[in-house]
């Protein structure tokens, strides 16, 4: 009889110990989890800020601020790097007449 007592001894330690075990792991995954949850939230935000940035500084610049003001298509920029003398006097002399 003290063979099946002590087998019996075995068995509930073994499955005292095996709950522990699964309450422990549970317990990790799940932080682990709600971890993973808060820095998606947190990188979300985050992106969210950077476009509400965007979209102020969009609001904030002067339209005279774009790279390049244009006419009817004819670039009057004489900085920019696609300005045509020609075109502009051309497209002067027509407006004038």
């Amino acid at each position: 009889m003290s063979t099946t007592s002590g087998v019996n001894v075995l068995r509930y330690s073994a499955l005292c110990v095996g709950v522990f075990y699964g309450f422990y792991h549970q317990r990790s995954l799940s932080t682990a989890q709600q971890t993973a949850v808060a820095k998606r939230e947190y990188e979300h935000k985050q992106d969210l800020i950077n476009k509400a940035k965007e979209a102020y500084a969009k609001s904030k610049t002067p339209a005279s601020a774009t790279p390049a003001a244009t006419s009817g298509g004819l670039n009057q920029d004489p900085m920019g790097p696609n300005f045509d003398l020609e075109s502009y006097f051309d497209a002067l002399f027509k407006q004038k007449a």
